[in-house]
């Protein structure tokens, strides 16, 4: 009896804590970490792990974290972000588009073109994206995870970012943040639909 009434709780404490809404602030900078095995979860779940060459650590660091909930998704990930250049946080979008997840990226057109940018290699790799046409920034730095986890705060995507600067990501599981944010960004989607341009001015 008293076993399993020790077994129930277990259940109980277990299931509560799958049910809590995320609540999580990531802090940078990040010391550098290997991400591989993160990916490699992720690009085969269950396959053997296999060691990474490279000399940096694995751990559990900001970057990390980061990492996991991006790899979360499942059916769609709509991005919004002033500037883009971090390989590893590249390359996890993009094992995402592969895996089938419906990718969405909003970008600044200056900074996109920069050197660096990971925004024309995830372009080619067939990831819808779209950026501003007018003379201010498109500076919103936020993510949408299956339209139920939003993570935003003041971090570029940028290595010198990641690695160097002061910065802060929240992650928060709230219906009424992730509806604005949602909102937001497709009010931008289309806002930035190519369809609408207008190269030339209107003549009366």
């Amino acid at each position: 009896m008293a076993a399993a009434a020790v077994t129930a709780v277990a259940l109980a404490v277990a299931a509560w804590r799958r049910a809590r809404p995320v609540r999580e602030v990531l802090f940078f900078p990040s010391r550098p970490c290997c991400i591989e095995a993160l990916l490699a979860e992720a690009a085969e779940p269950g396959a053997p792990a296999r060691p990474c060459p490279c000399p940096l650590p694995s751990g559990d660091t900001a970057l990390s974290r980061l990492v996991r909930r991006l790899l979360s998704a499942r059916r769609s990930l709509d991005l919004c972000l002033f500037s883009f250049s971090c390989p590893q946080l590249a390359r996890a979008v993009h094992l995402l588009h592969r895996r089938g997840v419906r990718v969405r990226l909003v970008t600044d057109a200056q900074y996109m073109g920069l050197h660096g940018s990971q925004i024309g290699r995830l372009r080619h790799a067939g990831i819808q994206v779209r950026h501003d046409q007018h003379s201010g920034y498109m500076h919103h730095k936020f993510a949408i995870v299956d339209r139920r986890l939003l993570i935003t705060g003041s971090l570029n995507w940028t290595t010198q970012a990641i690695q160097s600067n002061r910065e802060n990501v929240l992650v928060v599981e709230d219906v009424e943040y992730v509806k604005a944010f949602q909102e937001e960004f497709e009010r931008i989607w289309e806002e930035y639909n190519p369809a609408n341009y207008r190269f030339f001015s209107e003549r009366q």
